[in-house]
Order: C-alpha cells, then structure tokens, then sequence
C-alpha cells in the first residue's frame, strides 16, 4: 500500500469478526454491526506541539487495536477496506 498518513493518523485494516450463527439464522450483511478491531498498516510521524516538537505515537504498525465504534473516515484501495482515524480514537492495544 503506497499511502503515508499525516500527523497523529493511522491506517487501520479492519478485521472482520466470525459469524457465529444460532439456530440457523443468518444476519445479512446490512444488520451486521461495523467491526472495531483493526490490525494497523501505516502510521503518521506523530503530533507537533506548539513548540515544534514531535510526540511519537504509542502505537506501531502490526498493532491490533480496538477503536471506536463511528470512528475515522472509510476508503478502498485495490478492492481492501482501510479506515483512517486519529490515534486518539484508539481505545486500546489488543495483545
């Protein structure tokens, strides 16, 4: 992938959660909540202060993390779904 994030963004590959059927009901796509897991595959160089210092981020690529449900902004490249998002907007590192 050929896209470098700005600033305190990164680029999350969500990943989707198993389908666990009960009873033989399948939910189709529409009614299927979006997934909130994500493995990163970019990351900026982090925020600037005022005072022109670079804080790094907390996060590298590789990390799967949790993030917020309605999060970021969507895009597809090569028909793969990526999700753009602040670090803030990440909740957790998922070990």
């Amino acid at each position: 992938m050929n896209i470098k994030p700005l600033a305190d963004r990164v680029v999350i590959k969500p990943l989707e959660e198993e389908e666990v059927v009960v009873g033989g009901i399948v939910l189709p796509d529409t009614a299927k909540e979006k997934p909130q897991t994500g493995e990163i595959v970019a990351i900026g160089k982090g925020r600037t202060t005022e005072d022109g210092k670079v804080l790094p981020l907390e996060v590298k690529v590789g990390d799967k993390v949790l993030y917020a449900k309605y999060a970021g902004t969507e895009f597809k490249q090569d028909n793969v779904e990526y999700l753009v998002l602040k670090e803030s907007d990440i909740l957790a590192i998922i070990e």
